[in-house]
């Protein structure tokens, strides 16, 4: 349940169209349905601006179906982030209409379009094509979530002259989400030369000093480019969200 849907109700019981038995039916569930398993929260659209979104990882492909298809039922809209193919083959032949991005490990059950975020667009930005996966998830995420998403990958510090190329598009982004493994300097240097916010994304992505990915964390949290803001390794959703947010408060 979300603004919109709650206010068509809202209008729908004024107007005479739905009755009161009817609506509180439809609001039953709120503002959690118990399943045993998970608690889903019907309510997060209207305190967060957008839907509970699941994370795969570690439910099993039964959990995942009823989850999904209680969502879908309850908002028409769901995004699953962390599914192994396994689970996705499973989720799909549950749910009817569930679409898998194999490389994000992303699902996404749509029964209606997002409400679109005026403001924007959000670039989201790879150092090397070894981000993709996590610079996907972020990509999806924004999308799914309303934004106008722009695409920029494979610009990492170690050939500058294909992030300086596109300095144009960099500054006419609202916010910009870097990702970045290895040495994690992308941000950095994009920082010091957008005046829009920059989310930096650490991946795992590097060798063993790399340390999983925390050698990456530790250099975005430690940049002299004032304003860049970190989330934990690999999160691009997490950086979706943070995005989404900025343009929804702007907007």
């Amino acid at each position: 349940m979300d603004r919109e849907r709650l206010a068509e109700l809202l209008r729908a019981l004024v107007r005479g169209e739905t009755q009161v038995e009817e609506a509180l039916d439809r609001l039953r569930a709120l503002p959690f349905e118990d399943l045993g398993f998970a608690r889903l929260d019907h309510h997060r659209a209207l305190r967060n601006g957008f839907g509970e979104v699941v994370f795969g990882a570690g439910k099993s492909p039964e959990e995942l179906a009823v989850i999904v298809a209680r969502l879908a039922e309850a908002s028409g809209r769901v995004l699953v982030t962390r599914v192994d193919p396994d689970a996705a083959r499973a989720l799909e032949r549950a749910v009817p209409g569930v679409v898998y991005h194999a490389r994000a490990r992303v699902a996404v059950r749509a029964d209606r379009e997002a409400v679109a975020i005026a403001a924007g667009p959000v670039l989201v930005l790879s150092a090397g094509t070894a981000d993709l996966p996590v610079a996907e998830e972020a990509a999806l995420s924004a999308e799914f979530l309303g934004a106008r998403v722009e695409r920029l990958f494979d610009v990492g510090v170690s050939g500058l002259h294909r992030l300086l190329a596109e300095q144009a598009r960099l500054s006419t982004a609202a916010v910009l989400i870097v990702v970045a493994g290895m040495e994690g300097a992308l941000p950095s240097v994009v920082g010091g030369l957008v005046a829009s916010p920059v989310i930096a994304v650490p991946t795992s992505v590097g060798y063993g000093a790399s340390f999983g990915g925390v050698a990456a964390l530790l250099a975005m949290l430690n940049s002299c480019a004032a304003g860049v803001v970190v989330v934990n390794v690999d999160n691009g959703f997490g950086a979706a969200a943070a995005a989404v947010r900025i343009l929804q408060r702007g907007a």
